[in-house]
């Protein structure tokens, strides 16, 4: 019987893992990285231990320090959540030689699934329609067909995949992808398959026990994807029938019992029309687990648990009932570059469920996935859930960091999503528009809460109104870089109803037209002013009455848009480039981020060095616009 259960990964993945073990009375070992020392998944376990002496991107790759871990604090099992080494056939295998219990399949089931390549022609043996695959080094024949996708053979989540739509980048893009899956996984090898446009990508839940019980616990919907990562999956498909859904649940059924698979795991497919193709399976819990949970009333990490210990599943799944959806914040901006730093504020409200590796406090390290929270809505219809995950994600203060928010929101709005007309090329066909700008309210809101905060600082004469004077020659105007209010005298219409400090924040509310309008104001440090109000979410700039002499930037300055490693460097200083050229590639979250000239001409300056570690804004090299 397990009694301490060690989770070998970190953020709301671990969480999750120990959410289930207090409820089992077991008891939770953490792991972390320095970066992590601090984080909620070390402070939350009964037992943390701190992996040093590797770096914070190698700590929970490092199998060896995770099986001291396991000695060190007594853990009598391991669960290695997902992503990291949780489909690592040899990590599965020394923990169980370290005789210690494994909560996951079989390691002969991983290596089975490990190379997507020899998966697929397992799959084929065992009856499961695939998609031909072609292997790194080898050149397409005349009979294919682009685009097609590079994929990494091990690892999942969108690392090590590049579309290639002209033959001739497809030995670039392999040695890109190579490198990103090296990375991220540990193994470097990829191959090649035809990329199938327009289609849905349908997973279905299996979950097996070690009497030869299998479970099809229905489909998830998981096409709305960046970077070919997922961003909103729902359960059940809205546009699978109960003809396909049979037909995708015993072919999951058939490849969990072709490898003698045992726990929870996930059955890929791609579905188009009538063709369905299998993509690969994941030995392991799923990000997108909840949605099964809740549609399904099971508790899949319990299931892990108890297969663990022997337990054998009822001889039938439940039934589901209702609907979910499930949408990823990432820290990230619109162009999907993963940002890191301090989330000052990390509050969702009730009515969903919320899996978060962050709170209110929480340092967003750069060296790991920039997902931060899972918000989770049920109902009794999709509209319904759809309805409750818009609301939370509207009514949610997040301050610190740029997220995604906005383009969920956008998602969850777009009638073709609304009609369940989704595929895996949805964003191309719905990117994300240009943010909305503040409401001219909530700009005055931030004014007159900027005002109060004055105010509440000053040292004398403390009831006279900031900017007071006994003349007055011209209205206080306050300014931000995206909007700028007169608040004295208020705009014509509008009365302040009430302005009072609720730390960490001011509350203003305002009343314009009959109707009132309460606002949440916020300000850390004295940077930026995140404003919380109906319908809206806005971060203001302030800009100085006086500015303090700042260092200039050379015009041609190539910034760096995160915080990353140089990986490589294309170009040499005094060569002259095109627009859209590459110039360099970083490393940022697992990932690579190809840098390349805004404009054409010269390259002045490069201002770093392959490996050298970057901050965000640093110069990476300087371009002299002119004919190229």
């Amino acid at each position: 019987m397990i009694t301490r259960l060690l989770v070998a990964n970190r953020g709301e993945i671990a969480r999750r893992v120990f959410r289930t073990c207090r409820e089992l009375g077991i008891e939770t070992v953490a792991v972390c990285s320095d970066a992590d020392a601090r984080a909620p998944h070390t402070a939350e376990a009964d037992y943390a231990v701190r992996l040093s002496g590797v770096t914070p991107a190698e700590t929970y790759l490092a199998a060896d320090r995770l099986l001291e871990a396991c000695r060190a604090s007594g853990a009598d099992a391991v669960h290695p959540g997902y992503g990291f080494l949780s489909e690592n056939a040899a990590f599965a295998q020394a923990v169980l030689d370290a005789g210690l219990v494994w909560v996951g399949p079989p390691p002969g089931a991983i290596a089975a699934m490990g190379s997507k390549p020899a998966a697929k022609a397992l799959m084929a043996a065992a009856g499961v329609p695939v998609l031909p695959s072609l292997p790194a080094g080898e050149e397409p024949g005349p009979d294919w067909e682009f685009p097609v996708l590079v994929k990494a053979s091990a690892g999942g989540g969108g690392r090590g995949m590049r579309v290639v739509r002209d033959p001739r980048e497809l030995a670039r893009q392999v040695a890109s992808a190579r490198r990103e899956a090296e990375a991220a996984f540990g193994d470097g090898e990829v191959f090649a398959e035809p990329l199938l446009e327009g289609a849905r990508h349908i997973e279905v839940q299996v979950l097996a026990d070690r009497h030869g019980g299998v479970w099809a616990l229905g489909e998830r919907e998981c096409s709305i994807q960046r970077r070919h990562q997922k961003v909103v999956e729902e359960c059940p498909s809205p546009g699978v029938t109960a003809a396909l859904r049979a037909e995708l649940e015993s072919a999951a059924v058939r490849a969990a019992r072709a490898i003698g698979y045992t726990g929870a795991g996930t059955v890929e497919f791609l579905v188009k029309g009538e063709r369905v193709a299998f993509l690969e399976m994941n030995t392991r819990l799923q990000v997108e687990h909840p949605v099964t949970e809740l549609v399904y009333g099971v508790d899949l990490v319990r299931w892990q648990i108890e297969v663990a210990q022997g337990a054998a599943l009822p001889p039938e799944p439940p039934r589901p009932s209702g609907h979910a959806v499930e949408v990823r914040l990432y820290a990230e901006d619109r162009d999907y570059l993963p940002q890191a730093g301090v989330l000052h504020r990390f509050e969702v409200p009730g009515g969903v469920r919320v899996d978060s590796g962050v709170e209110s406090g929480s340092a967003v390290p750069p060296h790991y996935d920039a997902l931060l929270a899972k918000i989770v809505g049920y109902g009794a219809g999709r509209d319904e859930a759809v309805r409750k995950v818009a609301w939370a994600l509207r009514r949610a203060k997040i301050h610190g960091l740029t997220t995604n928010r906005d383009l969920l929101l956008d998602i969850l709005k777009n009638q073709d999503f609304l009609r369940g007309d989704t595929h895996t090329g949805f964003l191309d066909r719905h990117p994300a528009g240009e943010p909305a700008p503040p409401s001219q309210l909530a700009v005055l809101a931030a004014a007159l809460a900027l005002a109060a905060a004055n105010r509440e600082r000053a040292t004398v004469l403390r009831d006279l109104p900031a900017g007071w004077r006994n003349v007055r020659s011209q209205p206080r105007t306050a300014r931000f870089e995206e909007a700028e209010t007169v608040y004295d005298p208020l705009p014509e219409g509008v009365t302040v109803v009430e302005v009072a400090c609720h730390a960490p924040s001011y509350r203003v509310v305002l009343e314009s037209g009959g109707v009132r309008r309460a606002f949440d104001v916020a300000r850390y440090g004295g940077g930026k002013v995140y404003v919380d109000g109906p319908g809206e979410a806005v971060t203001l700039t302030p800009v100085p009455r006086l500015p303090e002499p700042a260092g200039h930037v050379a015009p041609g300055s190539l910034l760096a848009p995160m915080p990353g490693t140089v990986l490589r460097i294309e170009v040499e200083a005094g060569a002259r480039v095109e627009k859209g050229r590459p110039v360099l590639v970083l490393e940022a979250m697992k990932m690579e981020h190809l840098i390349t000239a805004p404009a054409g001409g010269v390259v002045s300056a490069v201002h770093v060095e392959q490996g050298r570690q970057v901050e965000a804004g640093a110069v990476l090299a300087i371009i002299e616009e002119g004919e190229s």
